[in-house]
């Protein structure tokens, strides 16, 4: 007959005495055990012991985490926690140093425990550790004691950040400015600080103007890798914490003193891949930065501000304007008018009347217009080159004596360039293109007495890209231009989409863009690959105005393909996305495409069944065996994002759950090591999101939603008590959810399982129908043909062998 539930077999030990083997009721109250406990060993004063976990962190026993207890518990029974508070609190006071250091290292052990850090606190211990910090010269061990087991006492929650005082934190920032310190003294003064920062704007103040940026940046570049660390999570509480105008500054500042090459040099590619908070903090990082974004983004364009109208006519002026020649301004206000939409109607711009209107939409609103802009100062060749292959109808003309960027503009190119004649005839014609090229901007463009076609040879000959790519497409017809402005609308939302411009940063998020910390404008830079890819795609798709949406779908899907590679450079980037041209897409779709029809084949689907069991137990079996691995979770509290490790995995004959803390730098502890067990008979249910216990208190804000997305917890025993986790990442909890589903005679429902049950499944159905290549399937299998009338034709075997 099994044990009833509420009774648990333990062992208590004790030094220097033969431990007890007892069967603890978890009805009877604690005290009543613990006199049980003393009597057994003739101790007096039960009311000055309590119970302790021997392994992992020790934790004291009380009423409230009794049913924690398991079959098999190790206890240890020790001094009651008042006592030992009380003990610790003297200690810290001691003119002995050894004593007092003894103490302190104590002090820093047990402030884990809840139960002790309350009745130290209620001792005014904390007051105590003040004292110590601000009056005290030490930068040693005793030092790193005495901040260990402050942050170990703030940890719980106790008591607020705010009652520090002015000369404490000073102290603290102290440790931070000086260089002649030990190492473990200043990272856990940079922790303390990050966790002073998003409590109160006073704090966050205080730590802005006495920790400098300059100080940060010199502890980035220290070669201890958690100093590093350290460093990099204060400057991003800093930047979390602050205004977005103070945000803007301090990344300005940043900028200026160039975070983004250090860090691509000596962080991402340094000897040892960052681990996983150093790559959460460069994610944040990129996200701040990129979120800056946002402001212009969701800005529309305001047509009576004077700067945002130059800066649209900047545009205009960049393309068709050239020194030397006779400036719009000349003109009458409609022959102005008509000259300017006629240019913005080239420029792309839909409404060319008033082509404002057209950034009106936001998002991207201002932003599109931003990157217009910095594409045409930045890389005028390609701004050029990306707006007049687009006039498939004119030819563009370089000053060679002048050196201006872009002239005049002639029509149609083809005629003009094998009939002389036809520039004169030009010239003579009414119209837009009549009136606008003259004589006089001729007799400027040719040096001496060379030829329109001498100065044409000579730039070919010279490689320029530009009249190369004019030259190649001049002559294609109107309907086949592509819009420069609509097209740099529609990608910069794109863009902002792709890298979650305006999206608040997640809390476990890793994933982060090499490439990023390559550039000071990466944004940008990244936009004037991207806009000279959607020149080339609509040329490779010969695509007309009708087709608009279809090319940047193209472009979306040659951007997020090559982005999924994570090239470290935009160098490489640029090469790999151009290699992906049109024809590799449609190949790639092709590919997909085939294999789907392939799959849906009748007697294909039938197979499909048949294998479907045999690669679900394989799926099973890689769960149960990720499970057996174990994983590293971490505890994520309310007021942080780094906070204590644990541990968790199953046991080889999938019968019992170890889990326990472990200490930063652990990979894979042994099971032995993990004190905290589940029996999976106990497991009752598997709860994962919104219905989690550790995530009802969350909020339901944006930020909350990774959260939520990784949150799973586990209810076992009568009494359901539940054991909480949150995966480092959406690939382990599909793989936890999994393999506890099969634990619990579940059948498995994640998507990861979808998707790797469709890879078997496609792999195997590709070897079995290998024989068949080039062979339609029929949808019906052949007919059964009808028996023969007699079996004369059978082979008597008998009469072969006489």
């Amino acid at each position: 007959m099994p044990p009833p539930k509420d009774v648990v077999k333990i062992a208590i030990q004790m030094v220097g005495a033969i431990p007890q083997l007892i069967e603890l009721q978890q009805t009877k109250p604690l005290a009543s055990v613990l006199k049980d406990v003393c009597d057994a060993w003739s101790l007096p004063n039960a009311e000055r012991y309590a119970l302790q976990y021997a392994d992992g962190r020790q934790t004291y026993i009380t009423e409230s985490n009794r049913g924690e207890i398991k079959n098999g518990s190790i206890l240890r029974l020790t001094t009651s926690p008042d006592q030992e508070a009380e003990r610790l609190y003297s200690g810290i006071q001691s003119n002995n140093s050894d004593v007092k250091t003894d103490s302190l290292k104590k002090l820093a052990s047990l402030s884990q425990d809840v139960t002790f850090a309350q009745e130290f606190i209620n001792r005014n211990g904390l007051k105590q550790i003040f004292y110590i910090v601000e009056e005290g010269n030490d930068t040693g061990e005793m030092l790193a004691h005495t901040l260990k087991a402050f942050m170990e006492l703030m940890e719980h929650d106790f008591v607020s950040w705010e009652i520090l005082s002015a000369a404490f934190i000073k102290k603290i920032v102290s440790y931070v400015n000086m260089n002649a310190v030990d190492a473990s003294v200043q990272q856990l003064s940079l922790s303390i600080l990050e966790n002073m920062v998003p409590t109160s704007r006073l704090l966050f103040e205080l730590v802005k103007k006495e920790v400098t940026l300059d100080r940060l940046l010199s502890h980035l570049q220290a070669t201890n890798a958690e100093l590093q660390l350290k460093a990099m999570a204060l400057l991003i509480a800093l930047l979390l914490a602050a205004t977005d105008a103070e945000r803007r500054d301090m990344m300005e500042y940043l900028r200026e003193k160039n975070i983004r090459q250090f860090i691509h040099k000596n962080i991402i590619h340094s000897s040892e891949p960052p681990g996983d908070e150093m790559a959460h903090y460069l994610y944040v990082l990129q996200s701040v930065s990129l979120n800056l974004c946002e402001c212009r983004m969701r800005t529309p364009m305001d047509p009576y501000s004077q700067e945002q109208r130059e800066l649209l006519q900047s545009l205009r002026q960049t393309a068709f304007e050239s020194e030397g020649e006779v400036p719009a301004s000349n003109f009458s206000t409609e022959r102005r008018r008509s000259l300017c939409a006629k240019e913005f109607r080239k420029l792309g711009f839909m409404n060319n009347s008033n082509p404002a209107e057209d950034l009106r939409r936001a998002p991207p609103g201002l932003l599109a217009l931003d990157n217009m802009v910095y594409f045409s100062r930045h890389t005028p060749n390609a701004y050029s080159r990306t707006l007049f292959t687009s006039e498939q109808t004119g030819l563009i003309w370089a000053k060679r004596a002048s050196g201006c960027r872009a002239l005049a503009t002639l029509r149609p190119a083809v005629t003009a360039i094998s009939s002389p004649t036809a520039i004169g005839e030009e010239e003579a014609g009414a119209g837009f293109w009549g009136e606008r090229i003259t004589s006089a901007r001729y007799g400027s463009t040719w040096e001496g007495n060379s030829s329109p076609f001498e100065s044409v040879a000579c730039l070919t000959q010279g490689n320029d890209p530009l009249l190369q790519f004019v030259l190649e497409n001049s002559s294609r017809e109107d309907k086949h231009e592509c819009p420069f402005a609509r097209s740099s609308i529609q990608l910069t939302l794109i863009l902002c989409e792709i890298l979650h411009v305006g999206e608040p940063c997640s809390e476990t998020a890793q994933a982060f863009y090499p490439m990023f910390f390559g550039q000071d404008h990466f944004f940008e830079e990244l936009f004037c690959i991207c806009i000279q890819l959607v020149n080339k795609t609509w040329k490779e798709m010969r695509a007309t105005q009708e087709d608009f949406d279809k090319v940047l779908q193209v472009v979306r899907e040659q951007i997020t393909r090559t982005l999924s590679l994570k090239p470290t450079s935009l160098e490489l980037f640029k090469t790999r996305v151009n290699a992906l041209n049109y024809s590799e897409i449609l190949k790639l779709r092709q590919t997909e495409r085939l294999h789907q029809e392939e799959t849906l084949a009748v007697p294909v689907l039938e197979l499909r069944e048949r294998l479907k069991p045999e690669l679900l137990e394989l799926i099973r079996q890689q769960r149960l065996l990720h499970l057996c691995e174990g994983t590293l979770f971490r505890k994520i509290s309310s007021r942080r994002r780094q906070d204590k490790l644990w541990y968790c995995r199953l046991s080889p004959n999938h019968k019992v759950l170890h889990y326990g803390d472990v200490e930063e730098g652990v990979n894979s502890p042994p099971i032995e090591s993990l004190p905290e067990k589940i029996p999976v008979a106990d497991m009752k249910m598997l709860l994962a999101g919104k219905e989690c216990p550790h995530m009802k208190e969350k909020s339901s804000g944006k930020q909350n939603k990774d959260i939520l997305e990784l949150a799973f917890s586990i209810v076992y025993d009568m009494e359901e008590y539940c054991l909480n986790f949150i995966a480092p990442s959406r690939y382990e909890v599909s793989l936890w959810m999994d393999g506890l589903n099969v634990l619990l005679g579940k059948e498995m429902t994640s998507e990861r399982m979808q998707r790797d049950l469709d890879v078997l499944l496609s792999m195997e159905l590709k070897l079995r129908l290998l024989d068949l290549e080039n062979i339609s399937i029929p949808d019906t299998p052949p007919p059964v043909p009808k028996p023969p009338s007699n079996l004369n034709f059978c082979y008597d075997f008998h009469h072969a062998e006489q």
